[in-house]
C-alpha cells in the first residue's frame, strides 16, 4: 500500500515541525509548508520530508503550492497550522497593523490554503472510489489547529481572540458545507503551549516576558503534545470525527487561571 500523504503549514518550527516529524515517524508523506526555506531545508534533512517554502498570506504562493501538490501526488490531509499573536494590547491601543497580521495568518491564510487543497482531496477520494488508488483511507482530513483563544475572550487578547475567534467560526461553516462528503473537519484548540517562538512573537522579541508567561507553571504542554493530538485524530477510523479537541495543560484551568508552582493536593 502507497503511503498517505499529509499538508502541514507552519512547519519551520515549534507544532508545524513537531507534527511533520510524527507524520514521518507514523510512516506518513509528508509536504511540510512555512516561509523560511532554510528551516524548511533542515526539516527535510531530518525526516525525509518534502518541503515547499511559501508566504500564505500571499495568493501567487498559496497557487505555486497548490500546483506543486496536483504535480506531485495525491493529498488525504491538510492541517492548517499557521498562525500567532502579536501583543497584549487593549481594543483601544492596539496597532490596527497588528489585528491585520493576525487576521491574514490567522484566518485568511486558513481560507486560502483550504480553498486551494480541498480540491485535491476530492481528487484523491474519487480515485479511491474508483480503485485507481491502492492507498484508500476512506475518508480525507482538514485539520485546523485554533485556540483555547478562539472560545474564551481575555483582557489583552482582543485581536488574537479575534482572529481565533473568526477561524473557529470558518471552521464549524466548513463542517455543515462538507456534510455527505467523506471529509473529516477537525479542531485542534491548544491552551498554553511552550514552544520556542510564539512568546517570542507575540511580545516582539522580549525574551524576558515571554519566559514570564511560563515562570512557575508546572508542565505546560509541549509541540510534541499538540503533534500527537493532530496525529490520533487522522488515525482514528475514517467514520469517527472528533469535531473539537480542546487541549490544556493540567496547571491552567482557563486562559487567565493558571497554577504557578508545584500541583498538589489540597488538605
Amino acid at each position: 500500500m502507497a503511503n498517505k500523504r499529509v499538508v502541514v503549514t507552519g512547519a519551520s518550527s515549534g507544532i508545524g515541525a513537531a507534527t511533520v516529524r510524527l507524520f514521518r515517524a507514523h510512516g506518513w508523506d509528508v509536504v511540510g509548508v512555512a516561509r523560511r526555506a532554510d528551516r524548511l531545508a533542515a526539516l527535510a534533512a531530518e525526516t525525509g520530508a518534502d518541503v515547499f517554502t511559501a508566504d500564505l498570506t500571499v495568493q501567487a504562493d498559496v497557487d505555486a503550492l497548490r500546483d506543486f501538490l496536483a504535480a506531485s501526488g495525491p493529498v488525504h490531509a491538510l492541517v492548517n497550522n499557521a498562525g500567532g499573536a502579536r501583543g497584549l494590547d487593549s481594543v483601544e491601543t492596539a496597532p490596527v497593523e497588528d489585528w491585520a497580521w493576525m487576521f491574514e495568518i490567522n484566518v485568511l491564510a486558513v481560507k486560502r490554503v483550504t480553498s486551494a487543497v480541498l480540491p485535491l482531496l476530492r481528487e484523491t477520494l474519487r480515485e479511491e472510489a474508483a480503485g485507481l488508488r491502492t492507498d484508500a483511507a476512506g475518508s480525507a482530513d482538514i485539520v485546523t489547529v485554533t485556540s483555547i483563544a478562539g472560545h474564551v475572550a481575555y483582557l489583552g487578547g482582543g485581536g488574537y481572540n479575534a482572529a481565533k475567534f473568526a477561524a473557529h467560526a470558518l471552521v464549524e461553516v466548513l463542517r455543515l458545507e462538507l456534510n455527505g462528503e467523506p471529509i473529516r473537519v477537525i479542531e485542534i484548540a491548544p491552551g498554553m503551549v511552550k514552544t520556542e517562538e510564539f512568546g517570542l512573537v507575540r511580545f516582539g522579541g522580549d525574551t524576558e516576558k515571554a519566559a514570564a508567561a511560563y515562570a512557575g507553571v508546572e508542565h505546560p504542554l509541549t509541540a510534541e503534545d499538540i503533534a500527537e493530538t493532530i496525529v490520533l485524530s487522522v488515525e482514528l477510523p475514517a467514520h469517527v470525527n472528533l469535531d473539537l479537541i480542546t487541549v490544556k495543560p493540567v496547571a491552567q484551568a482557563a486562559p487567565t487561571r493558571v497554577a504557578r508552582g508545584p500541583l498538589v493536593p489540597k488538605d
